[in-house]
Order: structure tokens, then C-alpha cells, then sequence
């Protein structure tokens, strides 16, 4: 499994890996027991992706394990640190933190047009209707949107009507302006996105004083 790059900062470790053909995995070592009879059923490429986080955080914190509570959200077992995990093959992404984060990415494609108006809030048209770059733009509000429901998770919640993120520049991706709200309370994040290959991945930190 080669090394792609390390995304780490004062408050987490956030590893990325890309797959390589020469990795080796041992299905028992690293799927946890609780998940092992749902992991025989994935689709190879699926696996591979469960197997590449896991073997980071066996790097990581070797002892631990990731579960999942009943709405899918991963937690690390014993509770020590907030986890986030993302994956899209040949990617596969972990991050561990004392605080909340959430990562996702994702592949740029035109499909995404498609869905567009499942996901953005209605100040969001207004910026990014018929622009040269809207696949790009709406691939970044996107995962921005999905990092953000990991850190602030609500399933009654929409990414179009409680998740919102503010205008940026394309070629400047490194402090990115969203939030999440509602009628009786607005939280606001700074989200970072990366262009890696064809993919946008982003990371959002949820930081102390949103705790006090």
C-alpha cells in the first residue's frame, strides 16, 4: 500500500493511501469480527477500500478497532478519539482527532450535475448556475456538505436545507467558509479541499471553543 500523502495538523492524524496491485491484506487480521460476516458479502473493490483503513489504523492505534453505531457511524472501539474515514477506490482515507472531524471525497464527474439540485442550498445556485468549472464547484460544496454532516451528524438534517457553503475560489481551496443551521442555531466550520488526481477530498475540523 503505498503512501500517498499525510494530511496530519496539530488536532488530528489524517492519512491517505492509494492502492497498489502489490498490496497484501489479511482479511481476518484486519476486518473487525462484529463486521466480518457483512464484509464476505462486499464487492471486491468495496473491500479493498474497508481493508486499506483498516490497515492504517492498525498503524496507527493497533489496538483499537472501528465499529458502527445503528444510523452507520464508524466510532473507534476503545473510545479514545473521533475517527472519520472516506474511501473511493483506488483511495482510502482515515482520520483520527481528540476533536470531531469528518473527511469525504470524491471523483470529479459530470454526473453530479444531475443531483445538484438534491444538495444545494438555494444561495448556492446563484453562484455556481452555468458557470465553465460548476462540476468542479459542486463536486467541493459536495464534499464539503458530506465532511460536514460527519462532524455535526443529524439523519433528520439535509445537506440542501441545514448545510451551507459560501463562495470560494476554485485555485484557493485552503480556508473554505461553510455551516451548519438550522432556525435556532448556526455553526460555523473552515473546511480544506485538496485536488488529488481526479478526486476533491476535504477535511473539516471541528474545533474547541464550538464546545463551550
Amino acid at each position: 500500500m503505498p503512501f500517498y500523502h499525510d494530511y496530519s495538523d496539530e488536532n488530528a492524524v489524517i492519512l491517505y493511501w492509494k492502492y497498489s496491485d502489490d498490496d497484501e491484506f489479511n482479511v481476518e487480521e484486519l476486518i473487525e469480527p462484529e463486521n466480518l460476516e457483512k464484509a464476505k458479502d462486499y464487492h471486491p473493490k468495496k473491500l479493498l477500500e474497508h481493508l486499506m483503513v483498516r490497515k492504517m489504523l492498525k498503524m496507527l492505534l493497533p489496538e483499537h478497532k472501528i465499529l458502527y453505531k445503528t444510523i452507520g457511524e464508524p466510532y473507534l472501539w476503545p473510545d479514545s478519539a473521533h475517527i472519520s474515514i472516506t474511501h473511493s477506490f483506488p483511495f482510502a482515507s482515515l482520520a483520527v482527532s481528540k476533536n470531531r472531524v469528518g473527511i469525504d471525497l470524491e471523483k470529479i464527474s459530470s454526473k453530479i450535475l444531475r443531483i445538484k439540485d438534491k444538495f444545494l442550498h438555494e444561495s448556492e445556485h446563484i453562484w455556481t448556475q452555468d458557470r465553465e468549472n460548476e462540476v468542479d464547484l459542486l463536486t467541493i460544496i459536495w464534499v464539503i456538505k458530506e465532511s460536514l454532516y460527519k462532524v455535526h451528524l443529524s439523519k433528520y438534517w439535509s445537506l440542501k436545507s441545514h448545510y451551507q457553503v459560501f463562495p470560494f475560489d476554485v485555485n484557493n481551496l485552503s480556508e473554505i467558509k461553510c455551516r451548519v443551521f438550522d432556525d435556532f442555531f448556526s455553526h460555523d466550520f473552515t473546511a480544506k479541499v485538496f485536488k488529488i488526481e481526479d478526486f476533491y477530498f476535504a477535511i473539516v475540523e471541528e474545533k474547541r471553543d464550538l464546545d463551550n
